[in-house]
């Protein structure tokens, strides 16, 4: 008997086509024009179609992905299914991924999956970036992995995988670990393993998270401007390990003081954040005042788990739990 795979479709390249009045890709394709590019998959397993939106990446919210949330949560309780395929817009693709392994608690598989090239386009790659997210879903040592993203036949984990290139075909990588398997052959190998991941639960969101950039030179004004903008929380893509230009240090303290959760991430694409020096501005004076440390995750993903964290609690050292979860003393 064929597993069967629920595919919701939610938009982006894989499902645009050129509109010659504009002579630019919009979303055009319908779900089931997609699948009937994907020859052959019914000898692998019986597909669902489950359309839930036709939506660019960059159109996608925080709170769209909740909803998305929600009904994955659902579908993935049915017994007669065996994994869920989402297709995504490429631009926000790790972040939907992201927010999804982090607020859907199952076992069995669910890939996200895109395309980077659209359907007007030589060399259209959605149908064999599906057909691989498929063989993925129905693979049994897919399942208690979290949520997975399947793109040119490399599988990621959702925590560790962003967008590498604007046009590349294999932009999705895991730059601090690599892959953890491959698709060869319509067989899905697997390399190794993730650490163990969290589940955070909402019911909904409300809480607004900023992300700041650091660069040479910049001062506190964004930080006073998210204050005052009635922000909860703010992510910094501090410097080298973790250290931000003086200019910013009395607008963090000053988030501090007024009760908003401040995370730091690095700007660098590997490596973590430490309290490792102690100048001011430095890692150790910042997490003397309070601010979280994000360890490797990039600023994108930080303010996903800071968004949901935040609306799951507002005791900063449940918050900060989350974050550092015993790594730092």
């Amino acid at each position: 008997m064929k597993k069967k795979v629920a595919v919701i479709f939610t938009g982006g390249t894989i499902s645009m086509k050129v509109d010659p009045r504009i002579n630019a890709a919009i979303p055009m394709l319908t779900s089931e024009e997609i699948m009937s590019m994907v020859t052959n998959i019914e000898k692998y397993a019986d597909i669902e179609i489950v359309n839930f939106s036709q939506l660019p990446g960059p159109h996608v919210t925080p709170e769209i992905m909740l909803e998305l949330s929600k009904l994955v949560n659902e579908i993935i309780l049915r017994e007669d299914i065996t994994g869920i395929v989402i297709t995504h817009g490429t631009d926000t693709l790790e972040e939907t991924a992201y927010f999804l392994d982090l607020t859907v608690k199952c076992i069995k598989p669910v890939i996200v999956v895109g395309a980077m090239r659209n359907g007007s386009e030589l060399g259209y790659d959605g149908p064999s970036n599906l057909s691989a997210a498929i063989c993925t879903a129905i693979c049994d040592d897919s399942c208690n992995r979290g949520v997975l993203v399947v793109m040119n036949n490399e599988v990621n984990a959702a925590s560790e995988v962003t967008k590498t290139n604007t046009l590349s075909l294999n932009t999705f990588k895991s730059p601090q670990f690599g892959p953890l398997g491959i698709v060869d052959n319509d067989e899905v190998l697997f390399y190794r393993k993730t650490k163990n991941h969290m589940h955070i639960d909402i019911k909904e969101i409300t809480a607004k998270v900023a992300l700041i950039k650091c660069a040479s030179g910049m001062d506190s004004d964004i930080i006073d401007f998210c204050i005052e903008s009635g922000y909860k929380g703010i992510v910094i893509e501090a410097l080298g390990r973790g250290n931000v230009p003086i200019g910013m240090v009395e607008g963090i303290k000053n988030a501090l003081l007024k009760g908003l959760a401040v995370v730091i991430v690095s700007r660098c694409h590997t490596g973590r954040v430490l309290d490792t020096y102690g100048y001011p501005g430095a890692g150790k004076e910042l997490r003397k005042y309070g601010v979280i440390f994000g360890d490797n995750l990039p600023g994108q993903k930080a303010r996903i788990k800071l968004l949901l964290a935040l609306n799951f609690s507002n005791n900063i050292d449940t918050i900060r739990e989350m974050f550092e979860n015993d790594i730092y003393i």
